[in-house]
């Protein structure tokens, strides 16, 4: 800085990840103003505006993920995670769909839950308002970028987006590319944030942002959802572990079963919604057993059974190998199950 013949030399200090959070938060709860103004119309119009963006931009956001994919196999990341963290045309247009879809959801908000009259003439209604300011903490998926990005906004609330470190680059397009198609609305850009990844302390600042943040919600791993219950101040939302279940009942159509085993768990079995224990009716395990385990092993997955179960294997000639109590919690997201 020059005044006369005086220098004057300033070092800028990097924020602490404290006082980062306490600006995104501040900068999403102000633009958050023009979600709280909004119709239920202008919020749907906006998610397509999204969507659009995301498919025109298609090109940008692959090359941005390419890096992730070349830092991922650089640093030995597994099949799985390669898989969850990888986007192609095909994903980016399903990203883009699950926009359009939540924009088809009904409005939640300004809906009356419950109406009720005092006996001295009071009327209560408990009305569905947003929350305010939503933290998301999430592993390595891209695609929980926009998902949560826009359900966050059909529902009126401004997100902090707190994505893995692996998926940065591709994170950051997204928020870019999202942000952009918000200037063209009524909704400011500034209500979706990203918050940087490459320093773990921005997760424990968010998720003790106490005033400054009204909810954080987990999506992830067991492991991640029970280090921000755990390590929380502000409120939180648990959700599932993703150790998913196919129960066959013994009314089951069983022409049914079998396709709908094997989809669940071989289509892509690195999502957390893929199937990873297979629990069949006692009653009809002898005759459908054979088959279902059939089919899974010749999918190319590896199958834990428990006693019953593998002696069934056995008898089929089918490759089995002994349950323990920890493959009944295990997330395995690949072929195993």
């Amino acid at each position: 800085f020059e005044h006369g013949n005086r220098v004057t030399a300033y070092r800028l200090e990097p924020m602490d990840a404290k006082g980062l959070i306490s600006q995104l938060a501040d900068s999403a709860r102000a633009a958050g103003k023009t979600l709280s103004v909004s119709t239920g119309e202008q919020r749907k119009s906006a998610l397509n505006t999204i969507a659009d963006a995301i498919e025109a931009r298609s090109a940008e956001i692959l090359t941005a993920n390419e890096k992730d994919m070349e830092a991922g196999r650089t640093a030995g990341l597994n099949s799985s995670l390669l898989d969850r963290l990888l986007l192609t045309p095909d994903r980016i247009k399903g990203i883009a769909g699950g926009a359009r879809q939540v924009s088809q959801l009904p409005d939640p908000l300004g809906n009356t839950l419950r109406q009720s009259t005092l006996p001295n003439g009071i009327e209560l209604e408990q009305i569905s308002v947003p929350f305010g300011v939503i933290g998301m903490v999430y592993e390595a998926r891209p695609n929980v970028t926009v998902d949560a990005a826009v359900i966050l906004l059909m529902s009126g609330n401004s997100a902090l987006l707190r994505g893995s470190s692996s998926a940065a680059h591709s994170n950051e397009i997204l928020v870019r590319v999202m942000r952009d198609a918000l200037a063209t609305t009524s909704i400011s850009p500034h209500v979706i944030q990203l918050v940087p990844s490459d320093d773990r302390e921005t997760v424990k600042a968010l998720l003790n942002a106490r005033g400054k943040v009204d909810l954080v919600i987990p999506r992830g791993s067991a492991a991640l959802i029970r280090m921000v219950v755990d390590e929380s101040s502000v409120p939180t939302i648990e959700t599932g572990a993703g150790v998913c279940h196919v129960y066959i009942d013994e009314f089951a159509d069983l022409d049914k079963a079998v396709p709908i085993i094997i989809n669940s768990k071989v289509q892509r079995p690195s999502v957390c919604n893929a199937a990873e224990t297979l629990l069949v009716h006692s009653a009809i395990a002898e005759g459908f057993l054979p088959t279902a385990l059939k089919a899974l092993h010749e999918a190319g997955v590896v199958l834990h059974c428990d006693k019953a179960a593998l002696a069934i294997a056995n008898q089929a000639g089918i490759p089995a190998n002994q349950a323990t109590d920890e493959n009944f919690c295990t997330e395995y997201g690949t072929l195993e199950m």
